[in-house]
């Protein structure tokens, strides 16, 4: 009887063991935002406000000099793999070229966060856009995610699954692997903040989870609730000089940018605002009022989500990672390629405007350039991390340099779970990241081990300690350029002094790594890719 007794206490103990171990193991949110600029948020500047985050930025980490890959598709395999996009099958976006690093689609010799997660415990959840593959055998469900909202393609209306392009149908959303209908009360940002809510709530907390969050907002394009709509009425009436200089003064009153940074010049093509007349004032203030009002929204979303955190008590052993996959947006969509209406108000569910190149050169205050390229203002996104029950409140990382294909390893080693070497009988391409677990719990500004780097739409770029080695291929207002420029990011943030006539030397071997980079990654010059399309087709 007595060890019938002990046996049983025994087994009684190492369930409880058991199950404490499954309840203290961490959830992990990452939250990925749509064409967002680095000053877009008002924790990072901006007068723009945006509670819901700024929360979670001062009670965790802000880090000033994080990148991601200057894209959608390519920020999104780069997140979700840990490779660079060429690595993982992304290097332009979507479209399969039917060339292995241009493939539009993650491909066999990669593995997301979620499926090494799912195979250590974790539910997953995917909520939002996905871009990183159009058809079946790769989307959410192939790719580890148990549950999953998504958005197969890279834009939408906010209102509706109206096709916008030539060739589509209606857009294709996926839940759980039905088709989903948009109802009559449908606004995109509401539903991928409330159907992540309810995923929250109704997990079974026996396990650990990995949420994927990407919203489409900011992205146009720019539709906004009735209520809403004039949220930011008359904030912008001074037109965008006056707003850039703010957002640079209160980015240095607030930390974000040191002593030694200046504010860039008004980009070349932008008009000063006193030569406009006043329809067109009228009409580029109307843009940039519908553009705060989608990131109130967002900031809206994201405070559901929170709150259904703690609702569920699950709220302070999640870590919350949040960043943007690229710089603001500088495109005009409006063309002959897009279909959808643009006939009604400007905002509603008959429109289809962008805030365009004069206000995106506000967003990514004080950085030069915009999304797809590889200079500050493309490729610099906000990060925030949020974990109270490691990452101390209010800090803000200067020093330390994060990149996208960072994200994987980081969470990997919160969840104490290992990359594979192979996975589904495939050889698996090893992670191109770097964890960045010792910066966030320790808040030590780690000095990076290797070199970034970066090509899309043949822009080129590098990072190597404080050096920067940066090529635009093609320049809006300017036209082709493609000629190596050489920074040092601790003197001249900004990119103003082009050394490279000065350190010839330097430029010569930041060169010669890049090339070994490329080579490595399928990253082509347009010559080689446009040689190997023709073959390929």
């Amino acid at each position: 009887m007595r060890n019938t007794f002990f046996c049983c206490l025994i087994i009684l103990i190492q369930a409880c063991a058991t199950k404490v171990d499954k309840k203290t193991k961490p959830n992990i949110l990452v939250i990925l935002v749509d064409d967002m600029g680095y000053s877009d948020l008002s924790c990072y500047g901006s007068e723009i406000k945006t509670p819901n985050i700024d929360a979670l930025a001062y009670g965790g980490i802000r880090m000033t000099q994080f990148y991601n890959a200057a894209r959608c598709s390519p920020s999104r395999a780069a997140l979700l793999t840990g490779l660079y996009p060429h690595q993982a099958g992304m290097g332009h976006q979507n479209k399969d070229w039917r060339i292995a690093s241009y493939s539009g689609k993650i491909n066999q010799n990669a593995v997301t966060i979620a499926q090494v997660l799912q195979r250590n415990g974790y539910s997953t959840y995917q909520v939002g856009k996905w871009h990183v593959g159009n058809t079946e055998p790769y989307w959410p469900k192939s790719k580890g995610f148990d549950q999953y909202l998504t958005l197969i393609e890279g834009a939408m209306s906010y209102f509706n699954q109206w096709p916008w392009a030539k060739g589509q149908d209606t857009l294709e959303m996926r839940y759980n692997g039905a088709a989903y209908h948009a109802p009559a009360d449908f606004f995109a940002t509401d539903t991928f903040s409330d159907t992540a809510a309810a995923f929250i709530n109704k997990h079974d907390q026996s396990k650990p989870f990995f949420m994927y969050l990407a919203y489409n907002a900011p992205h146009w394009p720019l539709h906004v609730k009735p209520e809403d709509r004039n949220l930011y009425k008359g904030l912008y009436d001074g037109g965008w000089d006056g707003i850039r200089t703010a957002r640079f003064e209160s980015m240095q009153q607030l930390g974000i940018l040191d002593e030694k940074t200046v504010l860039t010049e008004r980009f070349a093509t932008v008009p000063k605002w006193q030569t406009l007349s006043e329809i067109e004032k009228e009409n580029w203030i109307e843009k940039m009022e519908l553009y705060a009002a989608v990131m109130h929204r967002l900031d809206v979303g994201v405070g559901k989500v929170v709150a259904a955190l703690k609702e569920s008590g699950q709220f302070e052993n999640t870590l919350i990672l949040l960043l943007s996959d690229n710089g603001a947006c500088q495109e005009d969509p409006l063309g002959p390629w897009i279909v959808y209406p643009n006939d009604g108000e400007q905002g509603g569910v008959r429109s289809f405007p962008a805030y365009e190149l004069p206000w995106a050169n506000v967003s990514n205050t004080p950085y030069r350039y915009f999304k797809s390229f590889l200079h500050e203002g493309g490729i610099r996104t906000p990060f925030i991390a949020h974990y109270p029950a490691q990452i101390k409140k209010g800090q803000i990382l200067n020093e330390s340099v994060g990149h996208i294909t960072d994200v994987m390893p980081t969470v990997l080693a919160l969840a104490e779970a290992t990359y594979p070497e192979v996975f589904n009988e495939r050889e698996i391409t090893p992670m191109a990241g770097e964890s960045l677990l010792p910066t966030l719990l320790d808040q030590e500004n780690q000095i990076r081990k290797g070199p970034i780097f970066w090509e899309h739409q043949f822009n080129r770029a590098m990072r190597d300690g404080d050096w920067k080695l940066v090529s635009a291929w093609r320049v809006p207002g300017i036209g082709r350029v493609d000629e190596w420029e050489l920074y040092n990011l601790a003197e001249d943030p900004v990119e103003l002094n082009d050394l490279s006539k000065t350190h010839p030397d330097k430029v010569e071997k930041m060169n010669s790594q890049y090339e070994t980079w490329a080579r490595k990654v399928g990253a082509y010059p347009k010559s080689q890719l446009d040689s190997l399309k023709k073959v390929s087709k």
